[in-house]
C-alpha cells in the first residue's frame, strides 16, 4: 500500500479501507490462525479488483435489531460501492467516497498480479482463498461479517425455497413477546400523556375525546425490529374537517411543546423529526429508552366517526361532507386521519395467516424501498393490494402463502391496470358519493382507493413508481422464494385487475 501511495500521493483509498478488508478476506477466506500469507496477500488483492462490488460491516458492535440503527444501515449500504463500515462506527464508510481511488489502486494490482511475489515458482499464479461472491446472488452468512451488498435478510428471503415461507414469517417477520411488550409500554406512556397532561397548560382548554392506535401497531402488521406506532389524537375542539385543516397545527405545536418539557423533567427522551411542511399533518419524534427506540407520528384530528361499534358503517352523509370538503382545500386522503379506525379495522379483521402474507409483502417492499428511498409507491397500497389478492384469488383462513405472495407481485406488473375500491364502508347509493367515486375510478391506474376514505387513493399519482416496483418484481422472480423446486414459478391465483363490482 505505502509503495503505491508514493506514486499516486494522496489520491489512493484510506490505508484503514485496506486493514479491514484484509481482516474480511481472512475471516471469510481462512478463519484459521496459520495460513498461506500468500494467498491471504493474493486474496485481498483480487477483492480490490472487486472494489466495484465491495459492501461490508460487521455485526459485533451494532446490529439490525434496533430500528432506528437498522434503518440507517439500510441506507448506509444502499450507497455507492465500495463500502465498507468500521465495525466500532456505523456512520463510518472508510472505503471513502470517491471510487476512482479505488480504480487507480485496482490499476496498480494489475501490474502487481505480475511479479513474483503474487505467482507460484511455476510462474501460475497464486491461489485466492473463497470469499463469498460480492454481488446480489450471494449467499447471506450468519458469521460477524457481511460481503454482500444488502442485508442479510434480503439473501435469506431470495434464498428461501417457496415452499419455506411459512418458517421464514415465523423465524425472521414475527416479533418476540418481549419486544412487543416493550413497545406497547412505549406506546402507553405517550398515550398517557395525551390524555392526561398534554394540554393543561394550553392557552383555552383542550379536550381529547380518545386516543386511537394506527399504523402497522393498531392493524396488528408489525415486523420484527421495526417499532413505529401512529396515535391519532381526537380533540373535541376540532368540529369540522375545514377546523381539523386549519387547525392542527397549532395543536402540532403544542404537543411538541409539551414533549419538551417532559424531556427537561427526565420523564423520558424525544427526538423531534424535523418539518419540512407548512402544514404538517403530523409530529413525528422518537421515543428513547435503555433498551428501546419507538417511532411516533402523532396526528390531531376531527372527530366524524364519534363512538365505533362492532359492524358500523357510517352515516353516508359524513361522507358527503368530507367529499365536499376535500375538494374546496385541494387535498386528496387530507383527512384520512379522522378514519383511521375505521382503517385499523378493515385490517384487524383479516385471518392470522392473511396478516402474516402482509407481513411478507411488506418486508420484500422494505428490501425494495433500500434500493430506491422514496421513490416507490406508498407501503399502504401494497397491504391493501395483497387483501384484494387473498379477498379475489383465496378467501380462506388457510392458504399457500407462496402462491399469495407470487399473486401479489403479479398484481404489480399489471399496475397500470389496477383499480380497485371496496363497498364496505361506502357506495353508490348516495348520488354525491356516486358521482364522486365514478370520478375517482376513472383516474388514470393504478387505483387503489381507502376502503375508509373514498378521497384516498393510495396508489399514488405517481405511475413511474410502480414502474419501479416492477422491475425489482421481475428480478425477484428469478429467486427461490417464487420458483418450484422443479424450477417452475409458482402459480398465482386467479384475481382480476379491477374489483369485480367496477361499474364504469
Amino acid at each position: 500500500m505505502l509503495q503505491c501511495k508514493m506514486k499516486y500521493e494522496h489520491k489512493l483509498p484510506p490505508q484503514y479501507a485496506l486493514e479491514l478488508l484484509t481482516i474480511y478476506a481472512w475471516e471469510q477466506g481462512s478463519s484459521k490462525p496459520q495460513f498461506s500469507t500468500a494467498q491471504g496477500f493474493r486474496t485481498v488483492l483480487a477483492l480490490i479488483l472487486k472494489h466495484q462490488d465491495l459492501c461490508i460491516y460487521w455485526k459485533k458492535y451494532y446490529d439490525l435489531e434496533n430500528p432506528t440503527i437498522s434503518q440507517y444501515l439500510r441506507r448506509q449500504l444502499a450507497k455507492p460501492r465500495p463500502v465498507i463500515l468500521d465495525p466500532v462506527d456505523p456512520t463510518g464508510n472508510v472505503a471513502g467516497g470517491d471510487p476512482q481511488r479505488w480504480q487507480l489502486l485496482a490499476q496498480e494490482v494489475t501490474i502487481w498480479l505480475k511479479y513474483s511475489c503474487c505467482e507460484n515458482l511455476n510462474g501460475r499464479p497464486v491461489r485466492t482463498w473463497k470469499v463469498p461472491e460480492l454481488k446480489p446472488a450471494a449467499s447471506g452468512s450468519s458469521s460477524a461479517a457481511y460481503g454482500s451488498p444488502v442485508p442479510s435478510d434480503m439473501m435469506e428471503l431470495r434464498n428461501t425455497l417457496a415452499k419455506s415461507l411459512d418458517k421464514f414469517i415465523e423465524d425472521h417477520l414475527l416479533s418476540n413477546a418481549e419486544f412487543r411488550r416493550q413497545v406497547r409500554q412505549a406506546i402507553d406512556t405517550i398515550c398517557t400523556f395525551l390524555k392526561e397532561r398534554c394540554f393543561l397548560c394550553a392557552p383555552r382548554p383542550v379536550r381529547v375525546s380518545k386516543v386511537v392506535k394506527g399504523g402497522s401497531s393498531g392493524k396488528g402488521t408489525t415486523l420484527r425490529g421495526r417499532s413505529d406506532a401512529d396515535l391519532v389524537v381526537f380533540l373535541t375542539n376540532l368540529t369540522s374537517f375545514r377546523e381539523h385543516f386549519e387547525r392542527r397545527g397549532e395543536f402540532i405545536e403544542e404537543i411538541g411543546r409539551q414533549l419538551e418539557a417532559c424531556q427537561r423533567e427526565e420523564r423520558f427522551e424525544v427526538q423531534f423529526e424535523v418539518q419540512k411542511q407548512q402544514n404538517p399533518r403530523a409530529l413525528s419524534f422518537v421515543l428513547r429508552s435503555p433498551n428501546q427506540a419507538v417511532e411516533f407520528d402523532v396526528l390531531p384530528a376531527f372527530d366524524a366517526l364519534g363512538q365505533l361499534t362492532k359492524g358500523y358503517r357510517p352515516d353516508p352523509q359524513i361522507y358527503v361532507q368530507l367529499i365536499q370538503e376535500s375538494e374546496k382545500l385541494g387535498g386528496e386522503g387530507e383527512f384520512s386521519p379522522c378514519f383511521t379506525e375505521l382503517q385499523t379495522a378493515f385490517l384487524k379483521e383479516c385471518p392470522a395467516k392473511l396478516k402474516s402474507l402482509i407481513r411478507l409483502v411488506k418486508h420484500w417492499y422494505q428490501l425494495c424501498k433500500m434500493k430506491y428511498e422514496h421513490k416507490l409507491p406508498p407501503q399502504y397500497a401494497l397491504e391493501l393490494l395483497t387483501i384484494y389478492a387473498w379477498e379475489q384469488g383465496s378467501s380462506k383462513p388457510e392458504f399457500n402463502t407462496a402462491q399469495g405472495f407470487r399473486t401479489v407481485l403479479a398484481l404489480i406488473l399489471k399496475h397500470q391496470d389496477l383499480c380497485i375500491y371496496w363497498k364496505k364502508y361506502y357506495d353508490l347509493e348516495n348520488p354525491t358519493i356516486s358521482q364522486y367515486l365514478r370520478r375517482q375510478l376513472a383516474k388514470p391506474r393504478p387505483v387503489i382507493l381507502d376502503p375508509a376514505d373514498p378521497t384516498g387513493n393510495v396508489a399514488g399519482g405517481d405511475p413511474q413508481r410502480w414502474q419501479l416496483l416492477a422491475q425489482e418484481v421481475k428480478v425477484w422472480l428469478k429467486y427461490s422464494c417464487c420458483k418450484k423446486l422443479s424450477g417452475k414459478p409458482v402459480g398465482t391465483w386467479k384475481v382480476p385487475v379491477r374489483t369485480p363490482y367496477f361499474f364504469m
